[in-house]
């Protein structure tokens, strides 16, 4: 338990360095020709109290500094990196189970290269990771290029971060923006998105109650307790002991998978095209088990090694191996809801949230059998299984094919596919929550269902859940005709998408920095830049909740220039640009890219989403507005800046 509760204080340290945009280690690097050999020097200086872990790491630990060529003309490595000053300290890291190396203060590595060809060309980066005894910075990289052209001992390149034409309108203003104070709302979200993740586990915890796989367990496991012992306190120890256990076991589980792909990487599978539709598959198979099509499940010797255990030990590791026993059984009902659980929770770009989600999952998957041991006459109150059980699996089937769609057209609007605009989404959704309806009442059967006929009598909650269902199915249908639909804004594709709408139509928007400001200037009107993401929540709930309002709508098509950026488009730009920030090198390879450069370096910030009102030279109006649904604090935000520009 301590080391999970270790693990969990070095990810939020991690968690908290992100946030902060902390830049402990800055890197340079010298070239020295001698004769035929060309040796390029990295030097890494540390900030006091940080450590750069070292280029030796076992599996399983931090990100361990690495070098990386990706380009290599003209010239050939001799061996590898060489440590050449400084010393790696060593000591064992109890967060991690293992001894690790570091550096501090400063560290230098050569690199030997054998010249071929007088014209030579190198190019990669420097992956490293540091931390501090309260935060630790997630991956990063230190991009590099050295050609011939380069002198023969310098400092890291100099590049133009930005065309001096367009300089004044990119021109940093985080110093101006600071001066107006706070911005508006939460800026990261990030305490309403842990509440989300654990309340979402929580349910998911609840659903997964309900399921065959787990219900008719809940009174065996607890009469088991109770009849193990004459001790009436032990017996209520060991109900909590087991509770706890399925609580360690599902947390190590979300643990797991922040340590398998790594802070760097759930921030990025937000919109990664292929992550995203794997996931999709992946609920579609989910879907596909709850109707009945085929089980998932475990190798059935792993069950039988666990009860062996089990039954071979005594006190607490025997009620641990018990609740493993109950996480591999009722896996063909429970996988799928955990699989979708962790699926939302990884693509959400936070470390903690697998865990956090997997916590509330098995805070409420224990509570029964902590509180059924507690209060033993409420076993007799519950409801016995039957076929319901097997409809709450059809049901949880629809909604898996639902959110299965979520994860398709993020990948969709990520790279400009034009595959599920908003129209087509929502008439998927209009058929699945349509059908779901019809299921509930009776008229679609599936091959597992007890009666494999119609029922003429439906109970008074299939017949209210049916009513909600099928009043869902019919609230979206206005949506196909450009009509908001603000319950389901964080779900589906962006009004942009809508092909057909009537009514009043959309106001204007620039997708490009430099062309809504000289579009501003023409018209001579303030700027509203929307800093966004095609799979930011947030941004969809604030378009749908506080856009649609017609004063907001108003004044921003009588009164601004709208210019949206997407940080997360995927789309290449016409040719990769090299930039400086924070003393490196870095590319932008896509649009995304740059836009999301522009808002760290020109307004210091780098969450979405992000409105920020400025003049026609680029300088900032008001203060910062971010994640807030208050209608009325948006119109005074937008208000201020329209005085502030024509004064």
């Amino acid at each position: 338990m301590k080391k999970v509760q270790l693990s969990l204080a070095l990810l939020l340290c991690t968690l908290v360095g992100w946030a902060q945009m902390v830049e402990p280690v800055k890197w340079s690097h010298k070239v020295t020709v001698e004769g035929q050999n060309l040796v390029v020097t990295f030097t890494a200086s540390i900030n006091n109290g940080y450590h750069l872990y070292s280029t030796k790491i076992p599996d399983g630990g931090p990100q361990k500094t690495e070098f990386v060529f990706e380009t290599l003309e003209g010239a050939t490595m001799v061996g590898q990196p060489q440590l050449t000053d400084g010393q790696e300290l060593r000591h064992m890291d109890e967060n991690f189970g293992m001894e690790l190396g570091y550096y501090e203060h400063s560290v230098s590595f050569t690199q030997t290269f054998q010249l071929t060809d007088e014209a030579y060309k190198m190019e990669g980066y420097v992956l490293f990771m540091s931390c501090n005894d309260e935060q630790c910075t997630p991956p990063t990289r230190y991009e590099f290029s050295i050609a011939n052209t380069e002198s023969v001992s310098t400092d890291c390149q100099t590049v133009t971060a930005i065309p001096a034409t367009k300089g004044s309108i990119w021109a940093p203003v985080v110093d101006e923006l600071q001066a107006f104070g706070a911005s508006d709302g939460d800026l990261s979200g990030e305490a309403h998105s842990w509440w989300y993740i654990l309340i979402a586990g929580f349910l998911a915890g609840l659903i997964a109650l309900v399921t065959p796989c787990v219900w008719p367990m809940i009174p065996m496991t607890v009469s088991f307790f109770l009849k193990r012992t004459k001790d009436r306190r032990k017996s209520i120890r060991d109900a909590y002991t087991y509770g706890i256990a399925i609580i360690i076991i599902y947390v190590g589980l979300g643990l797991i998978v922040t340590a398998l792909f790594g802070a760097s990487a759930l921030n990025s599978l937000a919109t990664n095209a292929v992550f995203n539709i794997i996931f999709f598959l992946l609920l579609v198979l989910f879907a596909c088990s709850f109707f009945g099509a085929f089980e998932l499940v475990l190798p059935a010797s792993w069950t039988t090694k666990l009860d062996a255990k089990a039954d071979a030990t005594t006190g607490l590791i025997s009620i641990f191996f018990m609740a493993f026993t109950l996480c591999l059984v009722s896996f063909s009902c429970t996988g799928p809801i955990i699989g979708t659980l962790l699926v939302e929770a990884a693509t959400s770009g936070s470390m903690l949230y697998p865990a956090i989600g997997m916590f509330g999952f098995a805070l409420a998957l224990s509570l029964p059998f902590t509180l059924f041991a507690l209060f033993p006459s409420m076993l007799k109150s519950m409801p016995k299984s039957g076929g319901w059980l097997n409809m709450v699996k059809v049901v949880l089937g629809f909604c898996e094919l639902a959110l299965a769609l979520k994860f398709l057209s993020v990948a969709d609007l990520a790279y400009g596919w034009g595959l599920l605009d908003r129209e087509t989404f929502l008439c998927l959704w209009i058929v699945i929550f349509f059908f779901l309806g019809l299921y509930l009442l009776g008229f679609i059967r599936l091959p597992h269902d007890d009666d494999p006929q119609p029922s003429d009598r439906v109970s008074v909650t299939r017949l209210m859940l049916a009513l909600v269902s099928i009043a869902f199915a019919l609230y979206m249908v206005p949506g196909l005709w450009g009509a908001p639909c603000k319950a389901i804004s964080a779900f589906a594709p962006p009004m942009s998408t809508q092909d057909f709408k009537l009514g009043e139509q959309s106001v204007t928007t620039y997708h490009d920095y430099e062309e809504g400001m000289e579009a501003a200037r023409r018209a001579g009107k303030p700027v509203l830049v929307d800093f966004s993401g095609y799979g930011c929540v947030n941004c969809r709930k604030m378009e749908a909740a506080v856009w649609t309002a017609t004063e907001v709508k108003q004044i921003i098509e009588r009164d601004y220039i709208l210019i949206e950026l997407m940080v997360d488009d995927k789309t290449p730009l016409p040719e990769v640009q090299e930039v400086e920030e924070n003393g490196r090198t870095i590319k932008l390879r896509t649009i995304g890219d740059k836009w999301s450069y522009l808002q760290r370096v020109k307004f210091g910030a780098n969450a979405q989403p992000f409105y920020v009102l400025l003049d026609n030279d680029g300088h900032p109006l008001n203060r910062s507005y971010s994640y807030n649904e208050d209608v009325k604090a948006y119109v005074d935000f937008l208000q201020a800046g329209v005085k502030a520009y024509k004064k």
